[in-house]
C-alpha cells in the first residue's frame, strides 16, 4: 500500500501543474481510487463464507440483540466471513438462502414465518445449510414440529440471571475445545421441555448443583450440535445478557458453532 500512495501523490502533484481538462480528470480519477481501495481488510467479496444474523422477535424481546449482533460482525470481521443481519422474514426464499454458509437466530421469539418461508427454511437445511440457534432461538416456532427437531429442544423456563458452573462434556469440538473443563460464568439459564440428550451430541451441561432453579434433574444439557436432514444444527443456550457478547470465552463459543455449522472447522 505503501508504493501504491506514493505513485497516487505523484501523480496528484503532475496534475496540479496541468492547466488542461485533461488536468481534472486525473485528479478525479485519483480521488477516486483513494475512495475505493480496501483499507487494512478484505472487501466481501474475498470472505470465506456469507453468515446471515436473523433477530425478529414476536414475543419477548432480548435488550441484547445489538450486542450480539455487533458481536458476530466484529468476528466475522476478524475471522473472514461476511456478515448480513435482518428483522425481515420475507428474506428466507430459497434464492435468498442459498448464498448463506449458515444462518443464526440470535434471540429470536414468537412465530416468525408464513408457510412459504418455513419451506424454504427447510429446504436450505436439506440442501446442506447451517442453523446457529442463540439462547432464545429454543423460545421460537413452537406450533412447527420441524423447527423442534432442528433447534433440538424448547424453551420451557428459567430461573433469575445468575452465576453457574458448565461441565464442558466436549473437548474437541471448535466451540468448546478452548474452554476449561469447568466454566464459570453468569447468564439465565434455561430449562427445557425436554432434554435433548439421546437426539443430540452434548456440548456443555450446567451443574446444577452450582445455582439455583434447575428443573432438568441431575442432567442438565445447555448447548448442543447433530447432523439433521441435510444440514447441521449448533445451539447454545448462553447469550442472554448484552454483557455475554464481550466475554472472549463466549465470543469463542459462539464463533465455533459458527464455523462448525458453515463446515468450516
Amino acid at each position: 500500500m505503501l508504493g501504491e500512495n506514493s505513485t497516487l501523490t505523484s501523480a496528484m502533484n503532475r496534475t496540479a501543474r496541468l492547466t488542461t481538462p485533461v488536468a481534472l480528470s486525473l485528479a478525479a480519477l485519483a480521488a477516486l481510487i483513494v475512495f475505493i481501495v480496501p483499507v487494512g481488510g478484505e472487501t466481501d467479496a474475498e470472505k470465506e463464507f456469507e453468515v446471515l444474523v436473523f433477530s425478529k422477535t414476536e414475543g419477548f424481546r432480548h435488550g441484547s440483540i445489538p450486542a450480539g449482533i455487533e458481536a458476530i460482525e466484529e468476528l466475522g470481521r476478524e475471522h473472514g466471513f461476511a456478515v448480513e443481519a435482518t428483522e425481515e422474514a420475507a428474506v428466507f426464499t430459497d434464492e435468498n438462502l442459498a448464498g448463506y454458509a449458515a444462518i443464526v437466530f440470535l434471540n429470536t421469539t414468537g412465530t416468525l414465518f408464513d408457510e412459504d418461508q418455513r419451506v424454504a427454511l427447510k429446504g436450505y437445511i436439506r440442501s446442506g445449510g447451517g442453523y446457529v440457534g442463540v439462547h432464545s432461538a429454543a423460545d421460537t416456532e413452537y406450533d412447527w414440529p420441524w423447527y423442534g427437531e432442528l433447534v433440538g429442544a424448547w424453551f420451557e423456563n428459567h430461573p433469575p440471571v445468575q452465576e453457574a458452573v458448565i461441565d464442558v462434556e466436549d473437548r474437541d469440538h471448535p466451540s468448546t475445545r478452548h474452554l476449561p473443563e469447568r466454566w464459570e460464568r453468569r447468564d439465565e439459564w434455561y430449562n427445557y421441555r425436554r432434554n435433548p440428550r439421546d437426539e443430540v451430541e452434548v456440548l456443555l451441561t450446567l451443574d446444577p448443583e452450582t445455582f439455583d432453579g434447575s428443573g432438568m434433574e441431575e442432567d442438565h444439557p445447555i448447548a448442543w450440535c447433530r447432523e439433521f436432514d441435510g444440514g447441521r444444527s449448533w445451539y447454545t443456550g448462553g447469550g442472554h445478557t448484552e454483557e455475554s457478547y464481550s466475554e472472549p470465552e463466549f465470543r469463542e463459543h459462539l464463533l465455533g458453532g459458527i464455523r462448525w455449522t458453515a463446515g468450516k472447522r
